[in-house]
């Protein structure tokens, strides 16, 4: 049966999303290979290294750029992390000078924090409630 190995975040800058997921979140860098303006970038988990990838992928096409504006316009997450407590993540990560626009927030059994990737994407952080 199909798994997913590789899953995608559009950002405008790779480098400047390495940094981000790597030194704000966490995230430890799997894969980075050249491919002339770009490149193929993942970064995991560091407690699933060998789990799947996020590739920081290029939002080059005009409709993605689009995409993505319109979600953040509208306050929507492009995607969405599991943490073990979303109010102690959002703590630290607002100590280290992560921006958010959405609070530590209960809906139903899940609490939910919603984060700027600086890339151009809403980021969503859920852990039970």
């Amino acid at each position: 049966m199909p798994r997913i190995n590789v899953t995608s975040v559009l950002v405008d800058d790779q480098t400047k999303a390495l940094a981000f997921y790597t030194d704000m979140l966490d995230f430890i860098p799997k894969t980075d290979i050249s491919l002339g303006e770009y490149r193929w970038l993942t970064v995991v988990g560091a407690a699933e290294p060998e789990g799947v990838e996020l590739l920081l992928e290029p939002d080059a096409h005009p409709a993605a750029k689009a995409f993505k504006e319109a979600l953040v316009q509208d306050g929507i997450p492009f995607t969405s992390f599991a943490v073990d407590d979303v109010v102690a993540v959002h703590a630290d990560l607002q100590a280290r000078g992560v921006e958010f626009t959405q609070a530590p927030t209960a809906m139903g059994p899940m609490m939910t924090a919603v984060l700027d990737d600086t890339c151009g994407n809403l980021i969503q952080l859920t852990s039970p409630a």
